[in-house]
This record gives structure tokens, C-alpha cells and sequence, in this order.
């Protein structure tokens, strides 16, 4: 029975390997795991750099239709302006295959982002929060923790004239001390164009 049980405890070990390589992602509840990601101008960000901060994670692909409309319309924007105002940080991450620094530079200067783009070409951080979709959104409380992940919104369409913004819902009940009601919903957009 002993032998038994040593071969299942090894078993279930070495799926949890498996799973953690594979990049299944991160749960909310789930301490956010650190990284370190370069930004258009070639300077090192770690996750850790914002210890104590409320921090919005934003997945991003300037070719997607669904970031374009967001963009357009100031979603993104007018969101981290108003929350950095607060003390959030807000990153996007770009983990397109094809996306280096320069193109990321040219798409936050085109747009006047007063935030940080991340450069994940490899694809290594997205994996490791399982990123699925642009945009796919996680907030990260002040504590470390995975707070909410998710949609931006709950108007994939964008054919809503008054959407329920589920990433302002949330940053007003985190900095409010207040557990998020909505702390998990389905992402929609473009896939991540993961390298292959």
C-alpha cells in the first residue's frame, strides 16, 4: 500500500510539473506570479517593481479588431487615467509573436498611452498567466493577490450604449476594501498570437 501511495504522490507531482511548464495560467485567489519584461525603450519592468500597489494587467494587440475598437472609443485609456489618479498601476503585455519594441513604441505613441507596454514576444509571461484572448484583463490588489480576470466589459460587440465595465467595478471595490463581486468572467477578443 505504501508503494502504492510513493507512486501516486510522484504521479501527481509530476502532473503538476507538466501543468505549471505548460503555462495553464493562474486562478483568482492565486498569488500573482512575478516577471520581468522589457518596455518599448528597452528598460527592465518587474511585477514586483509595484509591491503594495493595486495593478491592472491588460493583454494587448494593436491588430486585433476588438483592441482597435477599444482603443478607438478610449476604453483603455480613459481608464488608467482615471485609476492612476488612484495609485493603480496599469501594463499592458504584448505577447504577439510578431510585435517587438519598435512596434509597440509606434502603437503608444500613435495613441498617447500615458502607461507602459510590456514586449513578451516569446510568449513566456502570457503563458504564464494563461492569457487567452486581446484583450484578457487581471487585477492584482496591493497585496499580491489575483483579485479579478477576465473581459473588460460585457459588450463583446460593442453594440451596448451603457456596458457594465467589469475592470472598474472591481478597481472600485479593491480600493474601497471590499471583496469583488465579479471576480471572474469570460474573456472575448482576438487569440493571442502566441509564438509557435
Amino acid at each position: 500500500m505504501k508503494h502504492v501511495m510513493r507512486i501516486v504522490v510522484i504521479v501527481m507531482a509530476a502532473m503538476a510539473a507538466v501543468s505549471a511548464v505548460a503555462g495553464d495560467g493562474v486562478s483568482v485567489g492565486d498569488r500573482a506570479p512575478d516577471f520581468t519584461l522589457t518596455d518599448t525603450a528597452g528598460n527592465e519592468v518587474s511585477l514586483s517593481d509595484f509591491e503594495g500597489k493595486v495593478v491592472v494587467l491588460e493583454w494587448l494587440n494593436p491588430d486585433c479588431p476588438f483592441v482597435q475598437r477599444h482603443y478607438k472609443a478610449g476604453t483603455m485609456k480613459n481608464l488608467a487615467t482615471t485609476y492612476q489618479g488612484k495609485g493603480v498601476v496599469w501594463l499592458s503585455v504584448n505577447s504577439t509573436n510578431y510585435m517587438d519594441a519598435a512596434a509597440n513604441a509606434k502603437f503608444k505613441a500613435n495613441n498617447d498611452l500615458p502607461y507602459t507596454i510590456l514586449v513578451d514576444q516569446s510568449g513566456d509571461v502570457g503563458h504564464l498567466y494563461g492569457a487567452k484572448t486581446t484583450p484578457h484583463m487581471y487585477i492584482i490588489d496591493g497585496g499580491g493577490t489575483l483579485v479579478y480576470i477576465g473581459a473588460i466589459d460585457d459588450d463583446p460587440r460593442g453594440g451596448s450604449d451603457n456596458p457594465t465595465n467589469y475592470v472598474a467595478a472591481a478597481l472600485d471595490e479593491v480600493l474601497a476594501d471590499k471583496p469583488v463581486t465579479t471576480a471572474e468572467t469570460k474573456p472575448y477578443g482576438c487569440s493571442v498570437k502566441y509564438k509557435k
